[in-house]
Formats: structure tokens, sequence, C-alpha cells
């Protein structure tokens, strides 16, 4: 797995002292996988050599399902026999040129540090990432420095290489690390140590995301999978210029040509599936997308052809736009079509992003209100394992927008914005939130910031074409 700093956000270090009786490591992990965490690091100091390496091989499967990387703790000899994607060596384990020389170039080396000198040695050696603690101290090694925040900071600045921090982390303090040139903190106790592990995760994780911005080293990059409108409005026109100002490299697959402008739609030359799995191969096997963007789809052949390549290559942050209903209420797909829509690619995705109308036809109630919202969103997240944002565009009174996810409600508060020119608005919100997503954002604050850019450019007031016009993608320069 190629190691990035924003893996750091939240590493999650195993105890398993915190068991109860019958639950295993990893249903502990799972759970904070659920959370948010970014990187798992095994650090049983108590079990045998065999029972480490039992452990990692059941923990390995488990972090790639959610493209989180398994660190193992000091002994880089057991992370290669388990395959585990890296290991965090202390300044008294295997030096980090054996560690290398055994594990090769393409597996994650992290490296304890306590002060600049540390942290100077081990960047010059090579070292992917630091972990520099304890900054507030540590309940889990006795005799532990405290290095401070401050000392932290200075450890930052000296070095190019990212650093998680590490020590005595929790919910309280964890802001105090803002600013501190870290990419994330590491936590033990106050995840596995919690009644509720998912919850424990998911609150620190929305913690790290304001104390740690997304860094970008190397252009981030996204792929729309849609089709394309001659007019530059919607479909792959709008995904584009919408990922080109969030600073996303933007990358298509065109699933149909059309020939259109703001009065309709006049013409549709529909792709092979043989054509869009030779578009899809060539992206995925050159610049995989950190995020994935499906728009309209037209028929099912080319549905299962997109649901195959995903299982295939198995990106992540996969955004799906489920283009069934017609602003006017009018079907889209055919029913063969729908079909293969919600049985063999919706599963696949990590939102969905339905209106009002489609939301009817997947929950099968009508909406009308905020609290039939709520009820659809809980019957259709029984049907499926992603979040679910249904927008609010459609109600009479707000356009506010409810995220569903892991049983969780939250809202996202919109109003109604006097502008007749809203082509795209859907294909441009989903890209934004796909955007933000392959930046390194956490869903709600990648659902946020997606909003805020729709209502941003729907107030810029553009106005072109004869019918109903585009929005204004660029109005942030």
């Amino acid at each position: 797995m190629k190691f990035s700093g924003n893996m750091l956000r939240l590493y999650a270090v195993t105890d398993r002292s915190w068991l109860k009786p019958g639950e295993t490591l990893a249903q502990q992990v799972e759970q904070a996988l659920l959370g948010g965490v970014t990187m798992v690091q095994l650090r049983e100091k108590n079990l045998s050599r065999e029972m480490v390496l039992q452990e990692a091989r059941e923990l390995l499967p488990l972090c790639h399902r959610f493209g989180v990387p398994l660190i193992i703790n000091d002994d880089a000899e057991l992370a290669l026999e388990a395959g585990a994607d890296g290991v965090h060596i202390g300044q008294d384990d295997m030096a980090y040129e054996q560690a290398r020389s055994l594990l090769g170039p393409n597996k994650i080396i992290g490296v304890s540090a306590h002060n600049p000198i540390e942290a100077l040695a081990a960047q010059e050696a090579g070292a992917d990432y630091l972990g520099c603690g304890a900054v507030f101290g540590s309940t889990t090694k006795d005799g532990v420095q405290t290095l401070t925040p401050q000392g932290l900071r200075k450890i930052c600045s000296t070095v190019q290489i990212p650093v998680v921090a590490i020590g005595g982390i929790n919910e309280t303090n964890l802001i105090e690390l803002k600013e501190s040139g870290a990419y994330g903190a590491a936590v033990i106790s106050a995840i596995f140590a919690k009644e509720d592990k998912r919850q424990a995760a998911q609150n620190l994780a929305d913690l790290a995301a304001s104390a740690f911005e997304p860094r970008r080293h190397g252009l981030k990059t996204a792929l729309t999978i849609a089709g394309s409108d001659s007019s530059g409005g919607a479909g792959i026109q709008a995904d584009i210029k919408t990922m080109a100002a969030h600073g996303v490299y933007a990358m298509s697959a065109i699933t149909a040509l059309t020939a259109q402008n703001t009065t309709g739609v006049y013409g549709i030359l529909e792709s092979t599936p043989e054509f869009l799995k030779n578009q899809l191969d060539c992206i995925f096997t050159d610049i995989f997308p950190d995020a994935v963007k499906i728009g309209m789809v037209s028929s099912a052949p080319l549905i299962r052809t997109i649901a195959a390549t995903l299982l295939e290559y198995r990106p992540h942050n996969i955004v799906l736009d489920p283009v069934m209903i017609s602003t006017s209420g009018s079907r889209l797909l055919a029913e063969d079509a729908a079909q293969a829509l919600l049985q063999e690619l919706a599963p696949l995705a990590d939102l969905l992003t339905p209106n009002l109308p489609e939301a009817e036809v997947l929950s099968g109630i009508q909406i009308h209100n905020r609290e039939e919202m709520i009820q659809a969103a809980e019957i259709i997240g029984q049907k499926f394992n992603g979040a679910i944002l249904i927008k609010g565009g459609h109600l009479t009174d707000t356009a506010d927008d409810l995220l569903y996810e892991n049983g969780k409600v939250q809202w996202f508060s919109g109003c109604h914005i006097q502008n007749p020119n809203t082509h795209g608005t859907g294909c441009t919100l989903s890209s934004a939130i796909a955007s933000c997503l392959a930046l390194g954002y956490p869903l709600r604050e990648s659902v946020r910031r997606g909003k805020e850019y729709v209502a941003g450019a729907l107030k810029d007031g553009l106005d072109l074409g004869h019918g109903n016009g585009p929005l204004h993608h660029g109005y942030r320069r």
C-alpha cells in the first residue's frame, strides 16, 4: 500500500487489555475502523510471536477492506511474514537500514523520535514517518518522558517527513495539537478503553479533521464516470470543472455523448460496455484515483461493467449520484437498468446522493418533510452499507440535506437561492464531495464543504443560454 501522510490522521494502536469476555481484537479494531481510524498498529507486548502473527493475519484483510494500512510494532521480520503494510520501530529496536533491507522499498517504516536529533537521523536514514511523544504523558508506557506540544512543534519544524503525535492524547487535548505541524494523532486508550469504540473513534476523527488539515504532497486525483454534456453545464464537464476548482486532478470515463444545451437534450450516443471498460482500465492501471464519482449511466450492461471494474480495482471514496428521476419527475432509467443500479452498483458506494424523488423510489415511501426524510434514510440504510445523503432541494420551505451514516443523522441546513439557472447542481454537489474525500476530509466535512461550494456557485448568478442555465463552477477564483 502506497504511503501518504494523511494516513496518520487517526492512528490507532491496539491493546487487548480492554477486550471483553468473548470479544476478539478484530472486533475491536473493526469498530475503530468504522469510526474513522486511518492507520492501525498491532502492538501486543504480552502475546507470543505466534499469537501476534495470527492476529496480524486476521487484521490485515479487515484493515484493507477499509483502505487502511496495518503496521506491526517493533518486529520487521514478523511484518514480512504476515504480509503487513509496514513496521514501526523504536530507538532500541532493529536499525532502520536493516528493516528496510528486510522489507524492501515498498513497505512503510515509521521510527520513534523524542527530539530533533533523533528525528533528523531517522529522516536521513529514509524513514517514511516519525512517531513522536509522549506529548501528554502515557498511560501505557512506564517511565516515558513527556515531549510536550512545544517539543512536538520543534520536531515538526525541523524535519520534512510526516510526524504523528503519540502519548496521552484524548478528546479533551487533541485539539491542542492544532498548528503543531503534525499530520495526525496516535491513540490507544482513547478508543480501545471506551465502551463504544466506534463512537469514540468517530469523535476523535472529527477532532482530527479540525486539528490536522489534509496535506497534499502530490496532487490528489478523482475519476468521474458519467455522460458528456456538450453545453458544459452538467455531466462530465461539470464534474471536471468542480474537481479542478477544488485543486484535484480530474479524470473521466464517458458513458455517453449527448447533444444538448440549456433548452434540452437533442441526441444521445451511448458508449459500448467494451469501450467503457477500456477507458476504466487505462485510468486504474496508470493514475489510480483517490475518489470516484459516478453519475448517470443509462443501461444495465454499462452499470454492470462499472460494478465489475470497481470490484476488480477496489478504489475508495466512491460517490454514487443515482440519477433515476428527472427534476420534472420523469423516469430516466429503464427497469432493468434501475435494478442493476440498485443491486450491483449501489452496494459498492461509500455515499449515495439521491434527491427526494429518487429517495422515494429507493425507500418506497413518499417524502414531504424532514421527518419523512429521516424515515426514508433509515429504510434505505437497511439496504445499503454506505452513507446516504438525501438532498432536500425539492422541499418547499427549506433546502436542508440529510446525511444518514452508521445509523446517525446529521442535517446540513440550506435555503432556496433565487436563481432559475440550476442545471447541473446534482452533478456538481456529488463531484465536490468526491473531491473533498480525495483531499482527505472526513465524510461529514466533505458534505459540508460540497454543499457550501454549490450554494456559492448558485449565488454567483451566472446567466447563460436561453433555458435552464449552468452554475459558475469557477466563482471562487
